[in-house]
Formats: structure tokens, sequence, C-alpha cells
């Protein structure tokens, strides 16, 4: 079945929520109504930033989000591609190249030149997708890299 991609509403964010959790806060004393919440607070914004959702009938399956800031205080640059992440059974099967091309999709259509994301263990997926390594660097002991993409207006 072929996922719809679409803006995330309230009855998403604590599927999506605990989504996240399992895949970036494992361990850490983050807990989904914690991270819920911060998903309320991006989709009560003003419009810029964008949370988006792949959902399979009624289920999320997936997510990624346009924000201002990220990983603070690393980089003082704006905006970031963040939080993409795909359900374990869902993965490889284009969902995640799919919801980095409607937020790239989204921020072109609001006026937006260039985008940023953190990762290490992805660069290979977003190299393929056209990103390009800015700068290698270590957040909390860890290596990370930065990388941009510019967009097309």
């Amino acid at each position: 079945m072929t996922p719809i991609i679409e803006p995330m509403t309230g009855s998403d964010v604590d599927a999506v929520a605990r989504l996240r959790v399992a895949a970036f806060f494992e361990g850490s004393a983050r807990t989904p109504d914690e991270d819920a919440a911060g998903l309320r607070l991006l989709l009560a914004g003003d419009g810029f930033e964008k949370a988006l959702v792949a959902r399979i009938g009624d289920v999320p399956v997936g997510t990624c989000l346009l924000v201002r800031h990220e990983l603070e205080p690393a980089h003082k640059l704006t905006p970031w591609l963040a939080g993409l992440v795909v359900d374990h059974h869902h993965r490889n099967k284009g969902i995640g190249r799919a919801l980095v091309a409607a937020i790239e999709a989204h921020a072109a259509s609001i006026g937006v030149e260039k985008l940023y994301l953190y990762t290490w263990q992805a660069r290979d997926f977003y190299a393929g997708l056209g990103w390009a390594v800015a700068e290698p660097f270590e957040q909390d002991g860890h290596p990370m890299l930065l990388m941009s993409r510019e967009l097309r207006l």
C-alpha cells in the first residue's frame, strides 16, 4: 500500500511521538509525552515550521519536520530538516525519500533557499538525495555531520 504524505494533525501526535522516542531518544529520559508536547507546539506555530506524516490508512508510519532551530548551540544556521523517521516495518520502500522531498518542497514554497540537517548514520541516504557534507563535528562526544542542500525556488 502506498503511503499518503500530509501535514501532521493533533490525532497523529501520540503515535508519532512514540515512533520518534523509539528512534531518537531510546535510553534517554525523554518520554513520549514530552515529545508529544513539543510536536503540539510546532503544530500550533506560525506555519513556517512544518510537521509531515506518512500514513498508511489511518496509521502514521513516518514523519519529518521543518524547524527553525536544531541541536542548539551547535550551529546558528536555519532552517532545518529534522526528525526523519520511518517505522522499521516500512523502511526501504521510499517513504523516507518521499518525506524529505515533501519537506524540501514546502521549504522552497515559502522561500527557503538552503536547508540544513544533522546526521551521522544516515549520511549516505542524504547524500544520495543531493545533500552535501558541510562540516564534520562532535556533539556530546558523538561524531556528527552538518549537511546542506540548495533548494530550487
